[in-house]
């Protein structure tokens, strides 16, 4: 039975759609604004893993090139591994859905959202939020939902819910914000350096739009009446709680208070081995059961020891910030590197700089652009003290790398200003919370090491969350084991004009305002603490680049010169390459780069360019090379592609009887421009040059 439900939201028609595509799945609709089409499907395996002791969620976005009218480019024709936009979309479904599942519901369940038409002005990625919570919704599938997804941005002082890629490039702020109908349960996106009022504003704004969003939902849900399935408790041999908790609350109550984190790790997995062996005999096979008692223990007791005694992990209070250290130039060779060090979270922060050949292809449905900022983060397993296969980029670097290159975006430079690809790699050596903040710290300090006239600098903390009843803790500069066992992930980067970069992920079923509003005026104290220490490192870029990154000059070329510079099958600029051992790019308006790490190379070929396509004047001099002899005269290449023809009566200042008598094929020759046809053709002159060049010593001798 088809079933369709409509609501307006930013402006535009809404539509969910059930019923009529893809019906063997447990869930599935098609939602569509505009004329973008996605089709979201939730299916869950009818036996639980009893194998495991996390939730088995897998989120897939694929993009159809079908869907934009395109045939896939390379050998295969064929859609091949997610792109980085499918990724990150994907995880911008998964972060809000992932809490809102029972706890002990351990059977794989799978989202697929297929983009399946593309308008080139609405993005999918909110739809396909609000496409998985539909799905899971009118399933048999256990979901606390419906959540809904939308973005806001703001533009000209007013704000837009679900803008067009178009008024999203305009925007001075982007946000992708998911939530219920009572609270925000996630938020990421960029900035212009905005107010912490604002971004709140924002924030409210889109809450608004995500309840009319969950409204359509629940329509929908009540017409379909889904019978969830039964989720059976965990049937726990008798008596294992209780001697678990007797024998490990209070081992783990003291080992938690071990302040450096690979101690207590340690000491945590000492207790869990003691009980596991000590009740091997009386509880057989309950290993899992075990762990996820004194996990629940270790949960508990942290918590409570941060509530009821203010005490952190690390020993530090509530809105202290650890130990930082900053170091710049720390490689010798790289164009610009830095070291950034908060407590046990380490990064190598390091900055290239490249030509425009550098820049990335981005094939996307709505079009082919090129990207000249780009920001890498990995995270190797060393950097947690663990040795284990790595395989390719992970979803979480490219999350995390997404996070920081839009964190420092808006203090780069535009590319008319500073003509150079720009890419950061940060390299995590150590990690116990919030790297990807730290990658922050080292790209900007780096970005300025490399001497990118970038505005200022730029630093992130993410802060955390406790939260029992109405006791409230939040947490600055957050360490790992907080993070795991705490409630809110809110990772804020900024300026001290503003902010420039956010990412919230709630653990809980959402949390208020008021505590938003907190959590944001702590993390604007703790962003000034940090950037006063990185200012003191270094506080404007330096005033050169690299000696070893490459020089780009710019010059500016008559358009209708551009296929002379160029040449028959590119034979001209080929000839200067060459030549000069310099790369070039010119832009259809004439708009020349020029990059060399050698000066003098870039210079030179700079000079041919412009002899190229300066219009050639009577009277003017030039060396040129002898490149063809005939009866009559010789021809000289007086610039790449500019050729002038020596009559033989132009050779020389005495009668010329063969041309070979004067020069040969390869030479090179002084002359001047005695004529220059309607037709373009140049006359040139040895002749005129010997006589003017010999007045020129007479004069000098004279004087």
């Amino acid at each position: 039975m088809l079933i369709s439900k409509s609501t307006e939201v930013g402006g535009k028609q809404l539509t969910i759609e059930t019923g009529h595509v893809a019906r063997q799945a447990d869930g599935a609709v098609t939602v569509r604004y505009g004329e973008t089409m996605v089709l979201v499907t939730a299916v869950a395996s009818d036996e639980g893993r009893d194998d495991i002791d996390f939730f088995p969620l897998s989120v897939e976005y694929r993009e159809k090139t079908y869907a934009a009218g395109k045939i896939p480019g390379g050998f295969f024709k064929r859609e091949g591994r997610p792109a980085e936009k499918e990724i990150l979309s994907a995880r911008l479904i998964d972060r809000p859905i992932r809490p809102l599942f029972p706890d002990n519901f351990k059977n794989e369940t799978q989202i697929i959202a297929t983009i399946i038409s593309q308008d080139n002005e609405n993005d999918a990625d909110v739809l396909a939020g609000v496409g998985a919570s539909a799905a899971l919704s009118i399933s048999d599938i256990p979901f606390e939902g419906p959540i809904a997804t939308v973005r806001v941005c703001r533009i000209d002082g007013n704000f837009i819910i679900n803008p067009t890629f178009e008024q999203v490039e305009k925007a001075e702020l982007e946000f992708t914000v998911a939530g219920s109908e009572e609270s925000i349960v996630m938020v990421e996106g960029e900035a212009r350096e905005i107010s912490e009022a604002l971004m709140l504003e924002g924030i409210k704004e889109a809450h608004e739009a995500i309840k009319k969003l969950i409204a359509v939902q629940k329509e929908l849900i009540a017409e379909i009446a889904p019978v969830k399935r039964e989720v059976p408790p965990v049937e726990m041999p008798e008596g294992l709680q209780q001697k678990v908790d007797s024998a490990g609350r209070e081992r783990i109550r003291e080992a938690i208070r071990e302040r450096e984190k690979k101690q207590r790790r340690k000491n945590y997995k000492e207790i869990v081995a003691d009980i596991k062996e000590s009740l091997a005999e009386e509880f057989p096979d309950c290993e899992s059961f075990i762990s996820e008692i004194l996990h629940e223990i270790e949960k508990e007791e942290t918590r409570k020891m941060m509530l009821a005694e203010g005490v952190r992990l690390d020993g530090r209070k509530a809105e202290e910030i650890r130990e930082i250290t900053c170091e710049v130039s720390f490689l010798p060779r790289a164009h610009g590197s830095s070291l950034f060090t908060r407590g046990q979270t380490q990064s190598l922060g390091v900055t290239t700089l490249g030509t425009k050949l550098d820049e990335q292809l981005i094939d996307a449905l709505e079009g082919e652009s090129y990207k000249s900022y780009m920001l890498h983060y990995n995270f190797p397993p060393f950097c947690t003290g663990e040795a284990k296969p790595i395989r390719g980029t992970s979803r979480r670097e490219i999350g995390h790398g997404n996070l920081a290159e839009r964190a420092l975006k808006p203090v780069l430079p535009n590319n008319g200003e500073f003509p150079y690809t720009i890419r950061i790699v940060s390299d995590i050596l150590e990690s116990n919370g919030s790297s990807s903040m730290a990658t922050v710290c080292s790209g900007s300090l780096s970005l300025m090491d490399a001497g990118v006239p970038v505005k200022s600098n730029v630093a992130g903390i993410a802060m955390g969350l406790i939260k029992e009843g109405d006791q409230v803790m939040i947490l600055s500069d957050i360490l790992g084991d907080e993070d795991h066992l705490g409630d809110m992930d809110f990772k804020v980067a900024g300026t001290r004009e503003g902010i420039t970069a956010i990412q919230m992920d709630i653990k809980i079923k959402g949390i208020s305002f008021e505590i938003m509003e907190e959590a944001l005026q702590r993390a604007k104290e703790g962003r000034m603490h940090i950037l006063d220490i990185m200012d003191k490192t270094i506080d404007k870029p330096r005033e050169e680049i690299s000696e070893y990154a490459p020089r780009i000059m710019k010059i500016k070329i008559p358009v209708d010169k551009i296929g002379a510079v160029i040449g028959p099958s590119g034979k001209n600029i080929r000839s200067i390459i060459d030549k000069t051992g310099a790369s070039i790019d010119i832009d259809d308006d004439g708009t020349t780069l020029v990059a060399s790490p050698n000066v003098a190379a870039a210079k030179e070929a700079i000079r041919l360019i412009e002899l190229m396509t300066v219009e050639p004047k009577i009277g003017e001099y030039y060396r040129g090379k002898v490149k063809r002899i005939t009866n009559f005269g010789a021809f000289v290449e007086i610039a790449p592609g500019v050729e002038g023809m020596i009559h033989i009566s132009e050779m020389d200042t005495k009668r010329t009887n063969q041309i070979t008598d004067i020069v040969n094929v390869g030479d090179q020759v002084d002359v001047l421009i005695k004529k220059v046809d309607r037709d373009g053709k140049i006359g040139l002159s040895r002749k005129d040059y010997l006589i003017k060049n010999q007045k020129r010593d007479e004069q000098s001798t004279r004087e």
